[in-house]
């Protein structure tokens, strides 16, 4: 994809962060963003921050976790301005610790947004990519993903999953023929965001900004690249995995500090939905429902005839593009 300019892309976990700072790296390629993040505030303060640098833009409350509020999302979006051009699976979340001293729903909620919500978001969306003359697909995953990761235990493995489901669905669709969707796999090390306060970054590497991680993966896009490693350390590491004995891995993991980088761990994590409709209780902007550039749109600002698709999950419009 070597032009943004007016192709609309659509971002998950927006509203801080690698999201935002995401946001207004597309923004400033000239993309048409969508901000959508679990916490109605959080998509609203980036819907504003974008907009005051003049940006095209709207946000919208979504939970990843919950299909029928991304389904919501995406027949809203069609409705105020069309189908995207770009997804950013970005939204995740971490807890550390020790397996057993962890809560269960913690465990429980790591997979839930990492991985069966990065599903459920592509699943809805990749009928847009795939119906785009261009398009690309960019899922978040991390370094954790590629190595093991002791005191993050779900977190790393539910990066695992990320990376598998990526790079195998990029082969689906290179092999039904759907070439022009691009995939982006980015795997970066700990980002200074405030969710890995306490983490320590391996020897010989230190903790990434969200403005590099937003630059790497803008160039990935343009650029239709498979795979964002980062740092330099990152990159050594699949090569390593096929090459060294398992001994000698453990080994240099251990004296480069990866494998206890996690011990400390104290960062925070965005809050779980707690309203009854599946939307973080935050108090309410004042923005239209239409669609225009930077207005949030809120579920109860619909008109009757938005309502929610009420058809099955089975009688789901088809997902492949006409032939």
């Amino acid at each position: 994809m070597r032009n943004l300019a007016e192709r609309r892309v659509l971002i998950t976990g927006a509203g801080r962060g690698v999201g935002r700072a995401l946001a207004q790296a597309f923004a400033e390629h000239g993309a048409e963003v969508v901000v959508t993040d679990v916490d109605p505030q959080a998509a609203a303060e980036t819907v504003t921050a974008l907009s005051r640098a003049g940006a095209n833009c709207c946000g919208y409350p979504m939970d990843v976790t919950d299909r029928d509020s991304v389904r919501d999302v995406r027949q809203r979006l069609h409705q105020a301005r069309g189908p995207i051009q770009v997804l950013v699976n970005n939204a995740g979340v971490v807890y550390g610790g020790p397996l057993l001293d962890v809560p269960w729903e913690h465990h429980r909620r790591t997979f839930l947004v990492n991985i069966l919500g990065m599903v459920a978001v592509t699943y809805e969306f990749l009928p847009d990519l795939i119906s785009a003359e261009e398009a690309h697909l960019v899922n978040l995953a991390s370094a954790a993903g590629l190595v093991p990761l002791p005191y993050a235990t779900t977190y790393a493995s539910s990066k695992s999953a990320v990376v598998g489901f990526s790079e195998s669905l990029a082969e689906e669709l290179r092999l039904l023929g759907y070439r022009h969707v691009g995939v982006t796999t980015v795997c970066p090390s700990f980002i200074q965001t405030g969710l890995f306060d306490g983490a320590k970054p391996p020897r010989l590497s230190g903790f990434l900004t969200a403005e590099d991680v937003a630059r790497l993966v803008l160039s990935a896009v343009l650029k239709n690249r498979p795979r964002v490693l980062t740092p330099w350390l990152v990159k050594l590491v699949p090569l390593g995995r096929e090459l060294l004995p398992v001994s000698i891995g453990r080994w240099l993991c251990d004296t480069l500090g990866v494998t206890t980088s996690m011990a400390r761990w104290c960062g925070h994590t965005v809050p779980a939905p707690t309203a009854a409709d599946g939307q973080t209780v935050a108090s309410k902007p004042d923005a239209s429902a239409d669609g225009s550039p930077g207005t949030i749109q809120w579920p109860e600002d619909q008109a009757t005839s938005d309502a929610k698709d009420e058809s099955t999950e089975d009688s789901a419009e088809p997902r492949k593009k006409a032939a």
